[in-house]
């Protein structure tokens, strides 16, 4: 099999190259990558001899069509990402979420390639603390961010190519990730790299906004099961019942990295916060089998700081323009 990986130098794009590469030694991998701020090309350095790597924007429709032209496969991960990022400026998410996934969907349709399309919970808004309901491949969409907004978009993108032009595409809408590679900008490693360094984590608001975490190994997982089983034109959502509020999670690698749980800092909230998001996965676990590995939260939550730990040359140099970003933004309550 020939595999067109997009977004591969990406978090959650190099853990499913990583995963490929170790578990399918007979597919033909080949990442296209725009290497933004995100992508790093260093999270591809364990498997750079195995794989073929290409500068290039997923928006390029010639340089797109030509890697679909040579694909059996193409799997797309490439997206901004970061919902801050898309409060500041919305550009490069229209750009990247709604036109990339455009351009690849005419490739595809044009030489008739499989594709499976990698999006978010984020798509269906967000739920209230106490409402005991779970997103399910029914939800409604109710985006509140320029981020969430385009995902959606483009999910539905895929789901009119499919219908209108019989595209062969399955959807997958997963889950707060957290694991290795990922980009110190995030909830996790950001808090995980701060106790690293000696700085005290900072939670938006109350802490109590609730996230459904689930390892990225366990979503590449589930997405090659959903390429091998699921059923053409179908959405399988991603979930390892993993849900925790955030105040929760900061204590945890506080006490994972054996400090005082307290040790943190309130800053005010950010525009538009969604309060909860929740995963109902029993499609894909009842139709295609599927299993989560880290189906404890802490013991993947331990791995990761693990991780983290013994690779601090992989994300030092991205920390300090990272912080710099969010004092910009940032202000402690009750200073």
């Amino acid at each position: 099999m020939r595999l067109l990986v997009t977004g591969g130098a990406g978090f959650i794009g190099a853990n499913f190259v990583h995963q490929t590469v170790r578990e399918r030694p007979e597919v033909q991998v080949t990442v296209l990558d725009k290497l933004t701020y995100a992508g790093n090309r260093a999270s591809l350095d364990p498997v750079a001899d195995k794989i073929a790597f290409v500068h290039g924007d997923v928006a390029d429709a010639e340089l797109v069509d030509r890697l679909v032209a040579d694909s059996d496969l193409v799997v797309h991960f490439a997206a901004e990402s970061h919902n801050d990022n898309s409060l500041a400026n919305p550009a490069p998410f229209v750009q990247t979420n709604l036109v990339g996934t455009f351009t690849l969907l005419e490739a595809v349709r044009k030489h008739d390639v499989r594709y499976h399309h990698i999006s978010t919970d984020e798509v269906y808004g967000d739920l209230d603390l106490d409402d005991p309901a779970r997103f399910t491949e029914t939800t409604a969409y109710n985006p509140s961010s320029p981020y969430s907004s385009t995902k959606a978009g483009s999910d539905l993108l895929v789901r009119a190519w499919v219908r209108s032009f019989g595209v062969r595409a399955t959807l997958s809408n997963c889950s707060n990730n957290y694991g290795p590679y990922q980009h110190v900008e995030k909830f996790i490693p950001r808090q995980i790299t701060n106790v690293l360094t000696g700085v005290r984590p900072k939670l938006y608001g109350t802490g109590r906004n609730v996230r459904d975490w689930i390892h990225v190994d366990d979503h590449n997982s589930a997405v090659w099961t959903i390429i091998d089983k699921g059923e053409l034109g179908q959405t399988y959502l991603i979930g390892a019942d993993g849900e925790a509020d955030n105040r929760t999670v900061v204590e945890t690698v506080l006490e994972l990295c054996g400090r005082n749980k307290t040790e943190f800092d309130f800053v005010t909230d950010r525009p538009g916060h969604d309060l909860r998001y929740a995963i109902d996965a029993t499609r894909l676990r009842t139709e295609l089998g599927w299993r989560p590995r880290y189906s404890n939260f802490r013991e993947g939550l331990a791995a990761t700081i693990d991780w983290y730990r013994s690779h601090e040359q992989w994300w030092m140099p991205h920390k300090q323009a990272t912080e710099a970003a969010y004092s910009r933004t940032e202000r402690v309550l009750g200073e």
